[in-house]
């Protein structure tokens, strides 16, 4: 079930004696924990994913988290319970984004190609969040000497560096800077 969902936060604490808990995002839409609705609680050493309805929420400036309350939580000791969490929302609930904009999800996955050669470097393993996203690229075996996981290369997401990203087709082209392979 967890592949048609997107996770976007993990509860880390109670805030407060009413049930609010602090959420880590891992979003970038920041209405995931403000809008009031439905998302999706997955607890620790639970297989199932259970509804809750979002009531409010807030952002803790400086620490990439959300102060949020739940419909279902009405005490402290119910939020405690909460920690560990897993909060998600489904696939199709996707915000729209602007040209040149791309969902981590659809990343993943993709075959990164030398543009200038046209061969493939690797495939797009993860992104780390940073100034700008660097894409964790996995090497193909004959680009690197270092046995796995060291086979693995940071890749500034910027447009200099990756004119090219073609979903449709599921893969990036690149223009590496001399060097980066090296690394």
């Amino acid at each position: 079930m967890t592949e048609d969902l997107i996770e976007i936060g993990t509860v880390v604490s109670p805030h407060g004696i009413k049930g609010e808990v602090k959420v880590y995002t891992n979003s970038d839409f920041p209405e995931r924990f403000e809008k009031p609705g439905k998302r999706l609680l997955k607890r620790p050493n639970s297989s199932q994913c259970e509804w809750v309805t979002l009531k409010r929420g807030y952002y803790l400036p400086g620490k990439s988290m959300y102060v949020v309350m739940l419909e279902e939580i009405t005490d402290r000791n119910q939020a405690e319970e909460l920690c560990k969490s897993k909060l998600f929302v489904e696939k199709h609930d996707r915000p729209q984004l602007e040209a040149n904009e791309y969902h981590v999800d659809d990343l993943i996955g993709l075959t990164v190609i030398d543009q200038e050669t046209k061969s493939k470097i690797g495939q797009v393993i993860d992104i780390y969040a940073a100034g700008n996203d660097l894409l964790v690229v996995e090497l193909e075996e004959h680009l690197s000497e270092k046995p796995a996981p060291d086979n693995r290369v940071l890749v500034p997401f910027v447009e200099d560096i990756v004119p090219i990203v073609d979903i449709n087709n599921r893969q990036l082209q690149v223009k590496l800077p001399v060097g980066l392979l090296e690394l």
